[in-house]
């Protein structure tokens, strides 16, 4: 039985659109919010991606050069 994954016809073109089109963050203060709120919660992914998003959001040139 092999583990190897089997991508979908449709993957490869979901993948490139999601590439092309725009994706626009809310502002840094809707993110922290929500950033408080899974920290009350105790969602430890949740926050961590609220974390990545909000470091985003405050600095549009992060991981470019």
């Amino acid at each position: 039985m092999s583990t190897s994954l089997v991508r979908r016809p449709t993957e490869g073109a979901a993948i490139a659109a999601a590439s092309r089109s725009p994706r626009t963050l809310p502002p840094v203060a809707v993110i922290l919010a929500d950033l408080l709120a899974a920290n009350a919660r105790g969602d430890q992914h949740g926050a961590n991606l609220c974390a990545h998003l909000a470091v985003r959001a405050a600095e549009r040139t992060v991981g470019e050069q």
